[in-house]
């Protein structure tokens, strides 16, 4: 089974960058073939084998990493599995790969697997970085409903059937959008808590378009993904959701803004989702009401 790595990058952490690539070019097995996408910025040197794509503008999150994808062939079809990874991120084991290929061999219905995401000084992994509801023991693996960005491995047979990454989202919900696409396709999703990717613990809201990506992107998702029926009940408990944890005021007002945003702005093609599908999210236990 042939593997491919996906970073991005926007050259602000070099030191970090380099760490991360070499813990690739440790795994066991076969080499993993890396492309390196400067998101409107220069990759920097890089060592010998790794090819790189510089953008000139940044097109975020999900356009980098298509960019990336299109690197392996169209939909990536050059390899059998693609990893998305963040560029302050680290392997610190050498097997990942091994167990990347074990696992999609093992499982042809596997579309996509997230890893667990630990603290590299305290080896503590974040709640919102369990993709699930029951999200308090992350050493527990399982079927899940979404896959964290930038820690996952995509088998390139999704990426062909369903399509990429929704590159207008620019940043937030994009894993969400491909994860109901290849659910809804047949494909399934686990978090395996043994493939690890260490990442220093941040806040999500540190970038600065944080609540109003956030809260546009739920809408696009929504419109775009859920059967008519579905979306206020969907939208209106994240709304109260929002209310519930307070935001300060600037974060509110962030917030509406993004969400006012994503009924008045084009959510891309509506493809919603087959109500076999909201079943199976719901046995999954991520109904597509939260």
């Amino acid at each position: 089974m042939r593997l491919g790595a996906v970073i991005i990058t926007m050259g602000e952490r070099p030191d970090e960058l380099r760490a991360l690539l070499d813990s690739v070019a440790r795994q066991k097995g076969d080499p993993i073939e890396i492309v390196v996408v400067g998101n409107g910025a220069p990759v920097g040197a890089v060592p010998a084998g790794v090819r790189t794509v510089e953008l000139p503008a940044n097109l975020g999150i999900p356009g980098g990493r298509n960019v990336g994808i299109e690197a392996f062939g169209p939909a990536g079809s050059d390899v059998d599995v693609l990893l998305f990874l963040d560029d302050d991120g680290l392997l610190p084991n050498t097997d990942t790969g091994e167990l990347i290929r074990e696992a999609f061999e093992a499982d042809p219905e596997l579309g996509i697997v997230s890893f667990r995401i630990t603290d590299p000084e305290t080896g503590l992994t974040q709640r919102r970085h369990v993709p699930r509801l029951r999200a308090s023991d992350p050493l527990r693996s399982s079927r899940v409903t979404t896959f964290l960005g930038g820690a996952n491995a995509v088998r390139t047979k999704v990426l062909a059937e369903v399509g990429a990454l929704p590159g207008d989202f620019f940043y937030a919900h994009e894993e969400t959008d491909l994860a109901w696409r290849a659910l809804d396709a047949g494909w399934m999703i686990d978090y395996r808590a043994d493939m690890v990717l260490n990442h220093p613990t941040t806040p999500p809201s540190r970038h600065a378009v944080y609540h109003r990506m956030v809260a546009r992107n739920r809408v696009w998702l929504a419109r775009r993904n859920l059967p008519a029926p579905v979306v206020p009940l969907y939208l209106g408990v994240w709304l109260l959701l929002t209310l519930v944890r307070r935001p300060s005021a600037a974060a509110l007002r962030a917030w509406l803004g993004g969400f006012r945003e994503g009924w008045a702005t084009p959510c891309g093609p509506r493809r919603p989702m087959k109500w076999r599908t909201v079943w199976r999210l719901t046995r999954l236990g991520r109904p597509p009401v939260i």
